[in-house]
């Protein structure tokens, strides 16, 4: 058998998939913190969660996102089953949440119907900061209504959110893309110039204009900078209910106070945006410091204080959405459904230093570290732990551990106040020793007590 050319071949096992990574302990805290927040302000707001599937038939992506899309052209993953089904990991959630509307027949319910999520979704992009083949996004989707309010009212949680999150120097992007009386129009003109243009443009963008006009106003190719930013603005030509609809989707914003700059250029990538389109960018704090954040197992190679660093010193898009008034259409539905949502970045803002480092609520750092000592102590352990956890007091623990000495030393470097020491003479006496690891000071307590002694001194 040939020799592989790979020198790290022999490792590949036992190393995770490129742009994608494993989250442990702290790390995982982070990401569970944040949804936990989202969460709280979404139910707020009479928002109510739903979770789909990571695996979706492939035809709700080529259909709902667009067949023509980066997204489906070059960066969903896909698969082929026994049964020869053709399914995908989801790339995104707006389709998937409009396919399980149908499915669970929430259009017989009172309208309209408001949803959030989180979760790991999939796209075979180019790993860097922020940025994974296996990422994490919180949703929101109001589905049911064509109300510009319902628009305002998603930009203002996701600001909220954001809020919450720590983020504050936040600006929305925001543009109209009109709706199908209008957009042909738009299309046309915009289609016209860039054949005018078509020397000074990528080569993306020539196939682009031929497929999906609008996503050549997405290319971020710096070729294609000047005539973009020149093309035609798509608020020029839209038709009287669309202006309606974006006039009052920019009053809720300045009643609300919330900054915003309208950006001509902003489409979205996603073929089943309508009317408003929007992100939410991160502007730098150069009054923030950088703090060091816990990088999960396997990252370095991609994420590191460095690219950190060059993250927050400029601005970074970490959420965006819109209107998407077609898509139940485009997936053949029997009935339209309009909708709009929004999409938030979570492994872009775990990662940035404003991040406030959300914990979840059933996270408390252990102030006790359980010892036990003896065979009789082991046996007597778990009655003194589910004491403490009826008690809602948390401990770290080493029952593997034998000596005391050992036991005490992790004390020690985790740094942890107090401890319990139960030996085999406190077992038989039932009871334990709590010690004060800074003054080395120590008492008995009965076991039926410690629950009672222990919050007195937390």
């Amino acid at each position: 058998m040939p020799k592989s050319k790979n020198p790290d071949s022999k490792k590949t096992e036992l190393q995770s998939v490129k742009g994608m990574r494993d989250l442990i302990g702290n790390n995982l805290f982070l990401y569970q913190g944040f949804f936990e927040k989202a969460a709280e302000v979404a139910l707020y707001y009479g928002f109510k969660p739903i979770e789909t599937p990571i695996l979706e038939q492939e035809s709700l992506f080529t259909r709902g996102v667009g067949d023509e899309t980066d997204i489906v052209t070059k960066e969903m993953y896909t698969l082929r089953t026994r049964g020869k089904d053709k399914l995908a990991l989801r790339p995104e959630g707006t389709a998937p949440v409009m396919r399980a509307y149908f499915e669970h027949g929430m259009q017989s319910e009172p309208q309209p119907i408001m949803l959030y999520y989180f979760g790991p979704f999939f796209r075979h992009e180019n790993p860097q900061f922020g940025r994974w083949r296996q990422f994490y996004q919180f949703g929101l989707e109001i589905l049911g209504t064509k109300k510009s309010i319902a628009d305002a009212t998603i930009i203002r949680l996701t600001i909220l959110i954001l809020k919450e999150a720590g983020l504050n120097n936040l600006t929305v992007k925001i543009n109209s893309i009109g709706d199908a009386e209008c957009r042909p129009a738009y299309r046309r003109e915009l289609i016209n110039y860039y054949k005018k243009n078509l020397r000074h443009i990528c080569s993306d963008c020539k196939e682009r204009i031929k497929s999906n006009p609008l996503r050549v106003l997405d290319c971020k190719n710096p070729k294609c900078e000047t005539v973009r930013k020149a093309a035609p603005e798509s608020v020029s030509y839209l038709c009287a209910p669309c202006k309606k609809h974006f006039k009052e989707v920019l009053e809720y914003l300045d009643m609300m106070q919330i900054s915003y700059e309208i950006d001509h250029t902003l489409v979205r990538g996603i073929d089943y945006y309508s009317h408003t389109v929007f992100e939410i960018i991160c502007q730098p704090e150069e009054s923030t410091p950088t703090k060091k954040k816990p990088l999960a197992v396997g990252t370095s190679a991609i994420v590191d204080d460095k690219e950190t660093k060059q993250a927050a010193a400029q601005p970074l898009s970490i959420a965006g959405g819109g209107r998407y008034d077609s898509l139940a259409n485009s997936l053949k539905a029997k009935k339209n459904v309009p909708g709009v949502g929004v999409s938030i970045g979570v492994d872009r803002i775990i990662g940035l230093p404003q991040y406030a480092q959300l914990s979840p609520r059933i996270v408390k750092p252990a102030k006790i570290f359980f010892i036990q000592i003896s065979f009789e102590a082991k046996l007597k352990c778990f009655e003194v732990i589910e004491i403490l956890r009826a008690a809602k007091i948390p401990i770290a623990q080493s029952l593997a551990k034998d000596s005391l000495s050992a036991q005490l030393g992790i004390a020690e470097k985790m740094k942890i106040p107090y401890t319990i020491i139960l030996g085999q003479k406190e077992a038989m006496e039932n009871t334990v020793i709590i010690r004060n690891m800074e003054n080395r000071s120590q008492d008995t307590v009965a076991i039926d007590k410690l629950a009672q002694y222990l919050k007195k001194i937390k």
